[in-house]
């Protein structure tokens, strides 16, 4: 897949190499650790009449490869920040955003491993947490997020209509980046840890941040879902009672018979009316953001 040639202009200055950022573009395809792809039920999105494929964000130290989808044509589409699972920015992400950009969104995702290694080439899930998500820092993640909503600014996108969805370990970021980012409008958490042990590259969880959201949330969570356990979500629905305005404008729906990843149509986790209602919900939750 060859980037829009619009991007060579955003090059910086600093030169760019492989031992900064190990990813530079986005290959076809799921990522090995979820093969084999449950094809019966996967959706596939066409892109035609969009505008959808590789970009590269300046950030601090280089270039960081992103996948975006917007209307063809679109005059400042509000902006949908999508955040990976801990596969990266692979073909279900990818067809989130095209989803979203049929819509009328201008959806971008970016692939926020990109200086560590491509989690989609590695088979294993524990080979991934332990080279890729366990080293990747939160700040530097949300310093990424910014330079990604600057560089759809940038583009004439409408960025004081902005929010931003993210599944499992990117649910756990939406819940952060809406108590980072002032510029937010709303967030949509799919099945995101909430709780967790504090350590250097993840000094504050969810359920720390819950007096300091500047964007209401809504969280979206299986009743089966066996890594987070439904006393984390009660203790998370707590706090978000007792938080800021934000906070207190925050909702969490518990589907009871939901696993995990249940959103996940690639996966044997998908649970199809939840995840429709789930979409709906989100839909409906992003169509309240105004400048």
């Amino acid at each position: 897949m060859t980037p829009d040639p619009e991007f060579a202009s955003l090059v910086p200055a600093q030169s760019f190499t492989r031992r900064s950022f190990m990813v530079t573009s986005l290959g076809a395809g799921f990522a090995l650790a979820v093969q084999p792809v449950m094809a019966q039920t996967a959706i596939r999105t066409d892109d035609a009449g969009l505008l959808a494929g590789e970009i590269k964000v300046p950030v601090s130290d280089g270039e960081m490869v992103a996948y975006r989808a917007v209307p063809k044509g679109a005059v400042k589409p509000p902006v949908i920040l999508v955040v990976s699972e801990i596969f990266g920015a692979h073909e279900y992400i990818r067809d989130v955003c095209r989803r979203l950009a049929r819509l009328g969104y201008c959806a971008i995702a970016p692939e926020l491993f990109a200086r560590l290694g491509d989690p989609r080439q590695l088979a294993g899930v524990a080979d991934i947490l332990a080279r890729i998500t366990s080293r990747t820092p939160d700040a530097q993640v949300m310093s990424d997020l910014d330079a990604t909503v600057a560089w759809a600014k940038g583009k004439g996108a409408d960025t004081d209509r902005l929010g931003i969805t993210g599944f499992c370990w990117g649910g756990r970021i939406t819940w952060l980046y809406c108590a980072h980012n002032p510029q937010v409008k709303a967030g949509v958490a799919w099945y995101g840890r909430l709780v967790g042990e504090v350590s250097e590259m993840t000094p504050r969880h969810p359920i720390d941040v819950t007096g300091s959201l500047l964007a209401p949330v809504l969280g979206l969570y299986g009743g089966l879902d066996t890594g987070i356990p439904l006393e984390s979500v009660e203790a998370m629905e707590k706090a978000l009672q007792s938080g800021s305005a934000a906070a207190r404008k925050s909702e969490i729906q518990v589907y009871d018979n939901a696993p995990h990843a249940f959103h996940a149509d690639y996966r044997p986790s998908f649970r199809k009316e939840d995840a429709e209602d789930g979409w709906r919900r989100m839909l409906a939750w992003f169509a309240t953001m105004k400048a």
